[in-house]
């Protein structure tokens, strides 16, 4: 992807006509869930939607939502309780968490901030599951990098789940 509005008013409309499998991306991300979380952090929230899928999934999930976009925090905190305005490339939250996920999201960090970012949620998770697009060698390092597995992938659409 390359410019991107990420106005929350019109991103689901936007991503969908640009990523035509974004919704399979998001309910294949969701199913790619190896248990039933209790504590979720969300990497990049935005508008809520992978929020929104996963507590349809596991009502019982508490999610806490980081994007750094002050608009989409705004609108996600509309309908979500805990969204904090914070960037991928910092340390997480404390954990311990039982997911991070992330749809659409970690593919905008560079491959030291990728390698960081699977350390960090190593240590503090009991799973991750990134839902994303991959070009290159993109999908082969991060698998690599999380010690995960692919669970679905389309064309450059892939969702990658890691299990600590």
């Amino acid at each position: 992807m390359g410019q991107f509005d990420w106005t929350p008013e019109v991103y689901l409309d936007r991503i969908r006509a640009e990523i035509p499998g974004y919704d399979d991306l998001q309910s294949q991300s969701v199913a790619a869930i190896p248990f039933a979380p209790e504590r979720v952090l969300e990497l990049g929230m935005g508008t809520g939607e992978t929020t929104r899928r996963l507590i349809e999934s596991f009502p019982d999930a508490w999610v806490i939502g980081l994007d750094s976009s002050p608009d989409m925090v705004f609108r996600a905190r509309k309908s979500y309780d805990d969204v904090q305005l914070a960037r991928m490339e910092d340390p997480l939250p404390d954990g311990p968490w039982d997911l991070v996920i992330s749809v659409l999201s970690v593919n905008q960090l560079n491959d030291e901030q990728k390698q960081n970012l699977c350390r960090q949620v190593k240590t503090q998770a009991r799973s991750l599951v990134i839902g994303d697009v991959f070009v290159g060698t993109q999908l082969s390092d991060l698998v690599d990098w999380c010690n995960g597995e692919i669970t679905w992938q389309s064309g450059d659409l892939a969702v990658v789940r890691a299990t600590y």
